[in-house]
């Protein structure tokens, strides 16, 4: 009852999102299809196909899979560097995050259903996958780039290019690690503690950890960075180790929010999972700002 009353979150998540990502993808493959056109016609051709892959596996919705097939899209074109390799976009941690969360979804779906916890089987909405990826398209669109780059906390000269990329692979590193935290806790956590008063809760109460959802979820960002690390962050684990420590900030700071301002009925399901994205990239860029310059440039 509570969550119907606050859907307008999350159609203020699809407002922030989807008018962002969608004149950014019209702008940058306007801009590729002048300069490179084999470039754009790979980026929204992968888009695309990922987002029906995702709705052929009853992943995503239709809407969810156009929702974000224009997100990847939007974060392929912020990683997109000549000599033009598909592989060495943002599509490679995109798709790990795809894989994850479909596997993870499906597991146990037996018991989650009998505990009414599980996933509807024609998969997430639009307004879900803008939620947990929607962030880390604006966070590497390039207004937000520009802004990073100007503000000089990353090299002397204001020229980071991969840093940059570091605080957007860090909000996938986080949406990651909630949804396989979640599923896998469901299924093998047995009762969680919740993370305010360390009290035993019942599975898929907002705010609750389980020692085998938070290890999942730790690994599950783990291999989002790692996808990142070897496409868009390529040779350099400290980069990389910034937007895992992100991840894991942001998954701990959503069920913080979940025991609290959800719990409490101020804030939806699609809102906690887009602020902790916001979260996490925030935390990456702290850490990014403690590294020396010389070992991210």
């Amino acid at each position: 009852m509570v969550q119907s009353k606050l859907v307008w979150q999350s159609k203020l998540v699809l407002l922030l999102v989807l008018p962002v990502t969608g004149a950014d993808v019209v702008l940058e493959a306007h801009w590729w299809a002048v300069n490179s056109l084999p470039l754009a016609i790979w980026t929204v051709g992968l888009s695309l196909l990922l987002g029906i892959v995702a709705f052929k596996l009853s992943s995503a919705t239709a809407g969810a899979a156009v929702a974000g097939a224009f997100i990847t899209a939007s974060l392929m074109f912020s990683t997109a560097v000549a000599p033009y390799q598909p592989w060495n976009t943002a599509i490679v941690p995109v798709f790990t995050v795809l894989v994850l969360t479909a596997l993870t979804t499906r597991l146990g779906r037996a018991k989650k259903e009998s505990m009414g916890l599980a996933e509807k089987r024609q998969g997430r909405t639009a307004a879900q996958v803008a939620a947990n990826l929607g962030f880390s398209a604006i966070v590497s669109c390039g207004i937000v780039e520009s802004f990073v780059i100007d503000s000089r906390w990353f090299a002397p000269t204001g020229l980071a290019p991969i840093p940059i990329l570091v605080p957007m692979l860090a909000a996938l590193c986080e949406a990651a690690a909630d949804t396989v935290s979640s599923e896998i806790g469901q299924v093998f956590g047995g009762r969680p503690i919740m993370i305010t008063s360390l009290r035993r809760v019942d599975p898929g109460t907002d705010g609750g950890l389980s020692l085998a959802g938070t290890l999942a979820g730790l690994l599950a960002a783990g291999l989002v960075a790692m996808a990142g690390a070897v496409s868009i962050v390529p040779h350099n684990p400290a980069l990389a180790a910034a937007a895992w420590g992100g991840g894991v900030f942001g998954l701990l700071f959503d069920s913080l929010l979940g025991a609290t301002l959800e719990r409490q009925g101020w804030l939806n399901n699609d809102l906690v999972n887009f602020l902790s994205t916001a979260s996490a990239s925030g935390f990456a860029l702290m850490l990014l700002s403690l590294i020396p310059h010389a070992s991210v440039g």
